[in-house]
């Protein structure tokens, strides 16, 4: 079962484009990197770049120091219905919390394909509106709204 504690990764270049990936269960749903902690004590940096590896072969160690950021902030969301089998009897909702990656303009991307099939690189604004989740296009627009400097 599932641990309703996620996190949400918002890849991004120094350029504004932001990394969107596709899901394989679900046509047309592009999302940031996200995933559930393995276990309880896990910490979330380190849950966010294995999440980042699995998804997207891009591995956070090979990056410059301090190119994985936590934004220091969460939200709470109801999990879709389609999805809550994956969780204990009873958990409707989970806690996602916020990280920001900034990679390089030349990164290759390996998909993990049972889980996403596609992947696309869109200017922020773009990003934030084809995310299906809104709290997802939430997240890409806070960085950048933050951090008005990744986008000169």
């Amino acid at each position: 079962m599932k641990i309703p504690i996620s996190v949400l990764v918002v890849i991004y270049k120094l350029n504004g484009e932001v990394l969107l990936i596709e899901r394989a269960d679900k046509a047309n749903f592009w999302q940031s990197v996200t995933g559930s902690i393995d276990f309880l004590d896990e910490d979330l940096s380190a849950a966010a770049a294995r999440e980042v590896l699995e998804e997207t072969g891009i591995d956070v160690q090979s990056l410059p120091a301090g190119s994985l950021r936590d934004l220091q902030h969460r939200i709470e969301y109801e999990i879709y219905p389609q999805w809550r089998h994956r969780y204990a009897l009873g958990v409707t909702r989970n806690t996602e919390h916020w990280f920001s990656l900034l990679v390089p303009n030349k990164i290759s991307v390996r998909l993990a394909p049972r889980e996403h099939v596609a992947y696309q690189w869109l200017p922020f604004t773009e990003a934030a509106k084809k995310c299906f989740s809104p709290s997802n296009g939430e997240a890409i627009l806070k960085l950048f709204s933050a951090h008005q400097s990744v986008t000169d």
